[in-house]
């Protein structure tokens, strides 16, 4: 093409003819290397399909023997699996026959044993019934006696063992547990700074101090102890809410019927909390959790209650400690144990509130806050009067009388010793036969002398019990208390 133009351009400086001819000339050679340049495509256009075609034919050839060689290898399984379809069916129906063959070797047996026991029955004359009924009264005739001692041995080895465990673990669990020795009280005593406070303590005709009983509901006692307050009130949340009202007022100086308000309403919130605390360490300090709030506040007033100079909160956490270690002793659910034993006294926070006996009343809130019923269960048979049907019950009555047993847990005033002697000894004078009773050893034990004119041996073992159910049935008391029946003979003669 560049020649063409070169040419055409000399053409052109040359002259117009010459240059018509050159362009003439160029347009030629242009149009054969043009058709050359096509014919040349075309043939490599050519060559490409019969390539392409080549190619595609070697893939169908390929992908045919595939097709061919899966089509194959399908053809063979269903071969295989026609051929193990039919042995299947040929053990099938072998096993069948077989099946037929045992059921007819059983009915044939079946018969053979008939036939023998009816030749046995009328050999021996007696029916197959007959027979073992024979045999068992001849083997119980002749190992009765056998059976009797072995089962009387293997009794006595139980109760030996059961005692000496119960004894190793009553005494494990009381070697592990130290409790402080209370002292009952129901007064209160505020130390005064001075006399002058005393006296602005009363206020002007005792105003203030009326005013400081009706707010708190507490006696206010002045004069009866120099230098003290006494606060006096049956109800101990009472009595701290004054303590704590009267030791604001004395520290702030300012005392009158308005300001012993105020600060009574603000005790009575410091008490709320104090309450709401000791419940919730309680079960913290126990192990103890789920339990309801309006329980756990009830249990924290227990921290201010006593029984016969027991603090019940400390009784409580107390118990719920032993009873852990005792239920994981012998195989009872651990948790029930200790919440059990832990609530088992929540009755006494709402005794002055609510009719009836403790246990009863804390089996109800128990089961108003929905506690499970092994735990109702438990609160509510941990006295007498209701029988324990579930270990964790007796473990709550267990630790009870070990936790109000001990030595120096409870104290009682000597009006009620007094007195509680004195029951002891008509319970036992009521009774016909009884010359003499004595109780003695702190009321732990009953000595009763009896006329053996009146009362023999066995009378006596019985009088013990009917005098030890009416002592359990009547009376209140702490452990056990011992019933013991003396009779004497005395034979007298005189040799002259």
């Amino acid at each position: 093409m560049i020649e063409v133009l070169i040419a055409a351009t000399v053409g052109i400086f040359a002259g117009g003819g010459a240059t018509t001819v050159y362009i003439r000339q160029a347009q030629a050679k242009s149009k054969n290397n043009i058709e050359k340049d096509l014919a040349a495509a075309e043939r490599k256009a050519s060559d490409i399909i019969l390539k392409a075609k080549d190619e595609a034919i070697k893939l169908e050839n390929e992908r045919r023997k595939e097709i061919k060689k899966v089509e194959q290898r399908v053809v063979d399984r269903e071969t295989s699996l026609d051929r193990k379809l039919d042995e299947l069916d040929k053990r099938t129906e072998k096993l069948r026959k077989q099946e037929d063959e045992v059921e007819g070797l059983k009915s044939d047996i079946r018969d053979i044993r008939t036939k023998q026991q009816e030749k046995l029955e009328k050999i021996a004359g007696l029916k197959k019934k007959d027979a073992a009924e024979k045999l068992m009264q001849m083997t119980e005739r002749d190992i009765k006696n056998d059976l009797t001692g072995l089962v009387a041995k293997l009794q006595a080895e139980a109760m030996n063992d059961a005692e000496e465990r119960a004894q190793t673990i009553l005494v494990s669990a009381m070697e592990r547990m130290s409790s402080e020795v209370t002292a009952e009280r129901t007064v209160t005593a505020v130390k005064l700074t001075d006399d002058e406070m005393k006296g602005r303590v009363i206020g002007k005709e005792g105003r203030n101090i009326q005013a400081l009983q009706r707010a708190t509901g507490v006696d206010v006692l002045v004069d009866d102890t120099p230098g003290m307050i006494i606060l006096s009130s049956f109800d101990p949340i009472r009595r701290q809410i004054a303590r704590l009202s009267l030791e604001m007022l004395m520290k702030d100086g300012r005392i009158h019927p308005g300001r012993i308000e105020e600060v009574v309403a603000k005790a009575e919130k410091q008490i709320e909390k104090e309450v709401i605390r000791a419940g919730e360490d309680a079960a913290r300090e126990v192990g103890v959790v789920g339990i309801p709030k309006e329980m756990l506040r009830l249990l924290g007033e227990l921290k201010f209650r006593t029984s016969y100079g027991q603090n019940v909160l400390m009784h409580s956490t107390e118990m719920a400690h032993m009873a852990g270690l005792i239920a994981e002793e012998i195989g009872a659910d651990v948790r029930i144990a200790k919440t059990a034993t832990l609530l088992h006294d929540i009755g006494k926070a709402v005794t002055h509130k609510v009719e009836g006996k403790h246990h009863h009343i804390g089996a109800e809130l128990a089961r108003k806050y929905g506690m499970k019923e092994e735990i109702v269960h438990a609160i509510e048979a941990h006295h007498d009067d209701i029988e324990a049907t579930t270990p964790e019950a007796l473990v709550v009555r267990v630790c009870d009388a070990l936790s109000a047993a001990r030595p120096g847990a409870r104290n009682i005033s000597a009006e009620n010793f007094a007195e509680r002697m004195r029951d002891l000894e008509n319970i036992a004078n009521s009774f016909s036969g009884v010359d003499k009773s004595y109780a003695i050893s702190a009321g732990r034990e009953v000595r009763i002398i009896v006329n053996n004119k009146s009362v023999d041996d066995l009378s006596a073992i019985k009088l013990a019990r009917d005098i030890a159910n009416k002592i359990e049935g009547t009376m209140q008391y702490p452990g056990t208390i011992k019933v013991n029946v003396i009779r004497e003979t005395r034979a007298t003669e005189f040799a002259k």
